[in-house]
């Protein structure tokens, strides 16, 4: 989709292109889902097609009846050669000087979502702009802009072995079901009464029932497990339910009914145990 005109004056005269001409501006943009703090690229080519120069050419970026800014904010452009920045509070310009016909120009700029920008969508326009011409403006890809988070799934399973009594171990496996990496990850296990230690991939606390699962960080989509094993005794009889549940983790975690899971296994006697 395109429009005509110079965004920010006064100029709006409509190009005359050949059909075989590439557009005057495109852009290709290196992510489009962003949260806060996010940086990511834009490459913008602009391309003049007229038989006369672009006087004062400059690549630009704005938002139709909004202030990009409001968004994002410039961390550089290094191909612009006559200086970047932001326009009448607004737009995003990368200046290049004067541009010959049929030259083009590209310019990388690195952007920050600032930390209290809106939520949602909004479609990134972008034009070649020129002193002396109106060359058209096109519609974007849409950026959408979402908390910073990620959700911490929890599940545990629990498998038996007959030795002199029963040996359960616990599988706790925790997933990042995105949409942010998870970093600072504390799962806490716990066994229930009537059973013994007999170890852990965690770390016990202290002489207790419980463990500290602490995982340093989790990709996207990843997932990791972890293990608690326990033996029942000659006494141990009745229902047996053990519980994982993640405690900290960072970005904040956005869905709370996965943080939990239990497996409860019954003991007939202390030799015979069914999960």
């Amino acid at each position: 989709m395109l429009i005509t005109g110079i965004i920010g004056t006064s100029l709006a005269v409509p190009a005359v292109a050949s059909a075989d001409d590439p557009p005057t501006s495109t852009v290709v943009v290196s992510q489009t889902t962003l949260s806060p703090g996010d940086t990511f690229t834009v490459t913008q080519t602009v391309y003049n097609n007229q038989a006369f120069t672009a006087v004062a050419g400059k690549a630009t970026l704005y938002v139709p009846g909004a202030n990009l800014p409001d968004w994002l904010e410039i961390v550089s452009c290094p191909e612009a050669t006559a200086g970047c920045g932001v326009y009448n509070g607004e737009e995003f310009r990368a200046g290049f000087g004067d541009v010959g016909p049929g030259e083009s120009r590209t310019v990388t700029w690195t952007l920050r979502v600032k930390d209290n920008a809106p939520l949602g969508s909004f479609v990134l326009w972008h034009v070649f702009l020129g002193d002396n011409y109106g060359y058209p403006a096109y519609a974007g890809p849409t950026l959408t802009v979402v908390p910073l988070a990620a959700d911490v799934a929890v599940s545990l399973t629990a498998s038996v072995k007959t030795l002199v009594t029963a040996r359960i171990t616990y599988t706790i496996t925790v997933k990042n079901n995105g949409p942010r990496d998870a970093s600072g990850i504390r799962v806490v296990g716990t066994y229930p009464a009537g059973l013994v230690w007999a170890g852990s991939t965690c770390a016990r606390v202290g002489t207790t029932r419980s463990v500290n699962c602490d995982i340093a960080s989790l990709a996207v989509g990843a997932s990791t497990t972890r293990t608690l094993t326990v033996d029942t005794t000659l006494l141990t009889v009745g229902s047996l339910t053990a519980t994982a549940q993640r405690t900290a983790s960072s970005p904040d975690d956005p869905v709370a009914s996965n943080d939990k899971a239990s497996r409860t296994c019954t003991a007939l006697t202390g030799l015979v145990v069914r999960c």
